[in-house]
């Protein structure tokens, strides 16, 4: 995301001054990403780290994918708001911001949503409907799978232990 802002600071054919607008314009670009509340920076809890996906009924290709690293400082049950839910407990470790944003533009019958990491991982996702979390899915990777609502949902992979960060990918799949 900011490489081509580095790129620019580090080319020499720009003036100190356009080096110092490109700063400016990429410190200013960070602070629309944090609110200030009570005297504190907080990350703004409504921007993802990493990219969204959109989900249309028999997508294809089908599993989609997406990536990231998961863990943070946050224990899972503080952001979902409840210790356990009817599939599975909010454990670990997130960050404050989710990870992903999901999109499903019209009901789905089934999706099964499944974090790949070499790591232990849990999952929490809050949307239409309520909160969700998941431990251990298959082996120590967290899933969750069944009928979904339409509208957008905030998918947050944490890692079991604290202070553990491991690189995952998300399979969104139709297929039972």
């Amino acid at each position: 995301m900011y490489k081509p802002i580095l790129q620019v600071l580090n080319n020499s054919r720009f003036t100190t001054l356009n080096s110092v607008l490109s700063l400016f314009i990429l410190l200013s670009f960070n602070l629309l990403l944090i609110g200030k509340t009570q005297g504190q920076l907080t990350p703004n809890p409504n921007i993802p780290i990493f990219p969204g996906i959109t989900i249309n009924p028999q997508f294809r290709p089908d599993p989609q994918i997406v990536r990231g690293i998961s863990g943070g400082m946050e224990f899972a049950r503080e952001i979902a708001g409840r210790r356990d839910t009817e599939i599975g407990p909010c454990t670990g470790f997130v960050d404050r911001n989710p990870n992903h944003t999901l999109l499903i533009t019209s009901p789905l019958n089934y999706l099964r949503v499944q974090v790949i990491s070499p790591a232990d991982t849990t999952l929490v996702i809050s949307g239409p409907g309520g909160t969700w979390c998941n431990d251990d899915y298959q082996g120590k990777n967290a899933g969750i799978a069944g009928q979904w609502l339409p509208g957008t949902y905030s998918i947050w992979v944490g890692s079991y232990q604290q202070n553990r960060y491991a690189p995952y990918k998300i399979l969104f799949s139709e297929v039972k």
